[in-house]
């Protein structure tokens, strides 16, 4: 075996009452009754012998790129996974290098490290926050490339079981951001391993956006760095990339899906001057920041209170005095006037963490949101 990085410690810190607020990109949710910080997998059983003390199964909370804690916080125990390592683990039948990252590894450091090493298939994923141990969660994706593209088999606590377990690509559920993982508490992922090609030239470049910053065609290729710098220019002027928009910090970049369409509805948009999208699971989508900016919503427009819109870019990103019913109220507003203005209804894709309001609880917001929560 080869080790491409490793680093780390050996402990786990555990904090009582700790504000999830500051865990979160978002600044948004309240306390964890116990938060443990995991260094070295050789720790986990320490956190699963400490879960057996609190109620509900634990939540797994990674970077806190794509969640909204709720402002009550969460009653249960929450893990942030800062494992870190990539190591070359052995090749593919089809001549792929197979990569085994640990949970906690941020997602940016690997695809620096892999195209360091001349491996590609993560190139497009330049500048997305959060843990690799979330990518097979969301199946994440951007520019042409998802995780399932390279997703071999994940290993993972199964809270059920109570055991670990090795589980293959196939039986993740990999779909548009989506996995039998997302929305559910029953595994706690602890390594991913991915199989990617030996080549000095990226995957085909299908976006436009991104060919033209390259200066290439459609479904052309360039030098895997430089495509991810393309990438990264992309994600920067809409705001994208955390640490480099200021006051437009506080996001959990893409609230909503791309919704699938109809072919009527793709035939009617297209119409439009809409940049549809065929993905690998042969839908046509459409992005949720046009579908809102088609609906009328500006650039900055207030939705509810420390909540808005972008100044860069059609999402949504918390100011002061932003909670986290304040934010799903600002869901419930750009839902709603999309499908009226569309016919088309959004679907929330960030995680929803914590002791959220029962049903038929008058704190609840009064829309028709999904939140899809665990």
């Amino acid at each position: 075996m080869i080790i491409i990085h490793r680093g780390g410690t050996t402990f786990m810190r555990v904090t009582h009452g700790l504000p999830l607020a500051r865990k979160t990109t978002l600044g948004i949710g309240g306390p964890a009754a116990v938060f443990a910080d995991l260094e070295d997998l050789a720790d986990f059983p320490e956190f699963v012998a400490l879960t057996k003390s609190y109620p509900g199964a634990p939540t797994c909370l990674g970077a806190g790129s794509n969640a909204l804690v709720a402002d009550a916080g969460c009653s249960s125990p929450v893990l942030r996974m800062n494992t870190r390592g990539v190591r070359v683990v052995g090749e593919a039948a089809d001549g792929r290098t197979l990569v085994e990252v640990q949970a906690g590894h941020p997602l940016t450091d690997l695809v620096d490290t892999t195209i360091g090493h001349g491996l590609i298939g993560m190139e497009m994923l330049a500048g997305i926050p959060g843990t690799v141990g979330a990518t097979p969660v969301q199946n994440v994706g951007a520019y042409g490339q998802e995780i399932s593209d390279t997703l071999v088999e994940v290993t993972a606590w199964d809270w059920v079981l109570r055991r670990h377990v090795t589980l293959d690509a196939a039986v993740c559920g990999l779909g548009h951001r989506t996995s039998v993982f997302k929305g559910s508490s029953r595994w706690t992922l602890l390594t991913v391993v991915f199989a990617l090609r030996k080549s000095a030239l990226s995957a085909p470049v299908t976006y436009r956006v991104v060919a033209e910053r390259l200066d290439v065609p459609i479904g052309g290729r360039a030098p895997s760095a430089e495509v991810a710098q393309a990438v990264l220019a992309v994600r920067r002027s809409k705001g994208m990339v955390l640490g480099c928009s200021g006051a437009e910090s506080r996001t959990v970049g893409s609230v909503f899906f791309s919704p699938e369409l109809t072919a009527a509805q793709a035939g009617q948009l297209e119409g439009e001057g809409a940049s549809l999208n065929c993905f690998p699971d042969d839908s046509i989508r459409v992005s949720a920041s046009w579908l809102m900016r088609r609906s009328g919503f500006a650039l900055g427009s207030p939705l509810a209170e420390g909540v808005r819109v972008s100044y860069l870019h059609h999402t949504l990103v918390a100011d002061e005095g932003a909670t986290a019913a304040g934010f799903t109220e600002a869901i419930g507003v750009v839902v709603q006037r999309v499908l009226e203005q569309t016919g088309i209804r959004l679907t929330p894709e960030i995680d929803f963490l914590g002791d959220w309001p029962q049903e038929g609880d008058t704190s609840e917001p009064a829309d028709s949101v999904v939140l899809d929560r665990a």
